[in-house]
């Protein structure tokens, strides 16, 4: 782990440190949402295998495989999906007449590499001289553009500080790649050994290179490209050893003088385009870039960017390393998300292959609030992405026995389940309660009601018929909902699990009032909706009654919420005594084993006292919060976010910032030790919640903004801005005083504390104690 210096704007690293480089090769990935690049050197690294992974990912570009049972079962998910590890078109290879440049031979004689959140740009700095005695100063910077999906582009530039001769740049386009195969770690890497791209085609010719392939399984064509270009004179030759295609440019030059190459990379697949344009596309876009230069690139990059922290940017007085920590966390979130609608974003985003780039709950829950509020129309995306994936969660609710409705995946990336262990995975059956919830968020801050009528009531009401389907009425007239596993994977295949119970409730509800608006404020689409549901008059009535009967588990002696009906009579994990070496416990215990103990992965009961808030009573919460925190091991990095935002609204304001900092530099710390597989995303995200939820008490109770902010005694001040109803809200904390500022809208009515505050063009602050 490095530890590094504190800049409020980008981490940067002093010194080459191979104990931490493969740490480091997440940290300092790009990316935009589509292509993402590890932050390896364009030279690659020489290092022992299993110290490093130079990895190229395409958001939602996978290939798929049989999953094989040695013990099959009816309606088992048949077919993974994984990310892939695309072709290496980064690379550029430097040789000083014959020695290469490695920075595992020879001398480092200085040594810096920054990666700047406002600029985008991954820069590096160093003096280097070679076992002969060669020195050269390298100067590299790596954009991946947030204005074009497909594209990215590297300036690497050499000086010969000591001698004069024969300088080679060698543009590399690398297909020989593959996947990291998966140990005994459950959450890393996929069975697939070898390459999984298949070539088709090869196109070289002075500056460009291309590699057409395809994937064997799920049907794709890809065509990585790259052009580059010197901007001294040289001699130009290409050719091809297997699937690596190289540029090779030589020069003549003198001491002292600087040689630059430029080079343009692009993936283009046929999940966006039809296989007969991606060539075309390719050219298309190199040139494009090639004539505008890495300069104009790297100038739109930064106005991206300045935008973007404009809208979302946190500041905190007080704390040099979390304000670091957050806008690391920011800023690798605006990295990974998809934007277009057909992608989501991966537990670990494009840096890594952990979790196989598969997309989860943790979307809706952690991520989806941090977009809502930071920029919405990428909230909207995430929402297509679940809109185009309806028909195959139909699709899987027949396969599981349901007659109508639709079950979303668990963990997917194109729509289909590929959860090989279905007790923690597909028996999560809350997902579906957590789309709907994330889309009653969205109408709730935005009012946008044409997405409603296109797609929202038709999402709503389509997933909350799995809840009639998988629930039932008991003995006492109460409805349950039995054989199901909650947000917690330590207890699986439990009856009445509260989180889903409780999110059902408020899922049926949501989707009865939906049908009531449409039938009576848009009548014609409510008929064109109901007629591809086939949608019963009657059944909005018994999504009313479940949800009124709901069965929510109680323990009247211990005055908690029961995580289910099973869990409290279980023995209790012995978490104290536990070696600090057996956590997690899912790698060192049998699931068996972890099952029939009272003991939590990660925030379960808890999760609900925050999504569902205006439910519990302080005291409720104040219970609740020290029973599960004591029987809880945070092994999920999704835990520690929201026990933070509970402690801070019961008071326990230590604990709160214990807990917040857990979290907001998770990954920056390495504080679960697996960060060079890949960043946390929902964790990143579980930090600005943190602040907005946790500190600034913000809630959005049926359609009602609250705050009933705190400071914690760390800081001097802390500031975060909202979009909501159309408006633009800054708040800042500081001292004994709340300043809320309407940066944008004509009004805003929300509430400090239970006061009612109105903000309007003409009157856009207010000072609060």
């Amino acid at each position: 782990m490095h530890t590094f210096p504190l800049d409020a704007w980008c981490i940067r690293e002093t010194s080459f440190d191979t104990a931490s480089h493969f740490l480091d090769e997440t940290l300092f990935a790009l990316g935009n949402g589509y292509i993402g690049l590890r932050g390896t050197a364009e030279e690659g690294y020489s290092g022992p295998a299993g110290t490093s992974l130079d990895g190229s990912y395409l958001n939602g570009f996978y290939e798929s495989e049989p999953i094989h049972y040695p013990e099959n079962a009816y309606a088992l998910a048949r077919t993974n999906q994984f990310m892939l590890n695309v072709p290496n078109a980064k690379g550029v290879s430097l040789w000083l007449e014959e020695e290469r440049f490695d920075l595992l031979t020879g001398t480092v004689e200085k040594y810096e590499r920054s990666l700047d959140f406002r600029t985008g740009i991954l820069e590096r700095r160093l003096e280097w001289t070679s076992p002969f005695g060669r020195k050269v100063a390298i100067h590299s910077r790596r954009v991946v553009c947030f204005e074009n999906k497909h594209l990215f582009a590297i300036r690497f530039e050499v000086t010969p500080l000591n001698f004069a001769g024969a300088v080679r740049l060698v543009s590399t386009l690398d297909g020989a790649v593959k996947n990291l195969e998966a140990g005994d770690d459950p959450r890393v890497g996929s069975a697939v050994s070898g390459p999984a791209l298949h070539l088709q085609g090869v196109e070289q010719r002075e500056h460009f290179s291309a590699l057409i392939q395809d994937t064997r399984n799920s049907g794709f064509t890809l065509v990585s490209a790259n052009a580059s270009e010197l901007d001294v004179p040289h001699v130009l030759s290409y050719g091809q050893a297997g699937l690596r295609l190289e540029q090779r440019y030589t020069v003549q030059a003198a001491r002292g003088q600087t040689v630059a190459l430029t080079k343009y990379g692009s993936y283009f697949s046929s999940r966006d385009y039809a296989e007969s344009e991606l060539m075309a596309r390719s050219q298309e876009a190199l040139d494009r870039a090639r004539a505008d230069g890495f300069d104009a690139l790297a100038a739109r990059q930064a106005a991206y960017l300045a935008d973007f922290w404009q809208q979302a940017d946190v500041e905190i007085a007080g704390d040099d390393a979390l304000q670091q920590g957050i806008r690391f966390n920011q800023f690798h979130l605006l990295q990974s998300v998809g934007r277009d609608g057909k992608t989501n974003i991966s537990a670990k985003g494009v840096t890594g292959e952990g979790y196989e780039g598969h997309y989860f709950w943790d979307t809706e829950i952690y991520i989806f609030p941090f977009f809502l509020y930071n920029k919405p129309e990428i909230a909207r995306k995430l929402l297509d992405y679940r809109w185009a994936g309806l028909e195959m969660a139909r699709k899987r609710a027949r396969q599981m026995s349901h007659e109508k409705g639709a079950l979303y995946p668990w963990r997917t990336i194109a729509g289909e389940e590929c959860s090989a262990y279905f007790p923690a995975g597909t028996a999560q059956y809350h997902i579906n309660a957590d789309i709907a919830y994330s889309i009653k968020l969205y109408l709730d801050a935005t009012g946008d009601e044409a997405y409603l009528v296109q797609a929202g009531a038709e999402i709503v009401m389509e997933t909350a018929r799995i809840w009639a389907g998988i629930g039932s009425y008991n003995r006492d007239g109460r409805f349950v909902i039995n054989e199901v596993t909650g947000p917690d994977e330590y207890t699986a295949l439990v009856n009445n699990n509260y989180y889903t119970n409780a999110m059902a409730q408020l899922h049926l509800r949501f989707a009865a009032s939906l049908a009531d608006k449409l039938a009576a404020e848009y009548p014609a689409d409510y008929a064109r909706i109901a007629a591809a549901m086939q949608l019963d008059a009657s059944e909005a009535a018994e999504w009313r009654r479940a949800a009124d009967l709901m069965l929510l588990p109680y323990d009247d002696a211990l005055q908690i919420h029961a995580q289910d009906d099973s869990f409290l009579s279980k023995k209790v994990w012995d978490i104290a005594n536990t070696p600090k070496d057996k956590f997690p416990l899912l790698l060192n215990y049998h699931p068996m084993v972890i099952y029939r103990h009272q003991v939590c992965k990660q925030a379960d009961v808890v999760l609900a006292l925050l999504l569902l808030s205006e439910q519990f009573s302080l005291e409720d919460k104040r219970r609740d919060f020290d029973y599960y925190e004591a029987v809880t091991t945070h092994d999920s990095s999704l835990s520690s976010c929201i026990f933070s935002i509970i402690a801070s609204e019961v008071g326990y304001h230590d604990k709160a910032y214990d807990y917040f900092m857990e979290t907001a530099r998770l990954d920056l710390d390495d504080t679960h030790g697996n960060t060079h597989y890949g960043i946390h995303t929902a964790a990143m995200a579980g930090t600005w919640m943190g602040v907005a939820y946790g500190f600034a008490g913000m809630r959005v109770v049926n359609g009602e903004l609250r705050f009933a902010p705190t400071l914690p005694k760390q800081w001097q001040h802390y500031q975060f801005k909202i979009h909501i109803k159309g408006c633009l809200l800054q708040v800042r904390v500081s001292g004994n005083q709340t300043d809320y500022t309407l940066l944008r809208g004509e009004s805003l009515a929300f509430s400090h504390r239970g006061q009612a505050v109105e903000l309007t063009q003409a009157a856009a602050s207010r000072a609060l104690a």
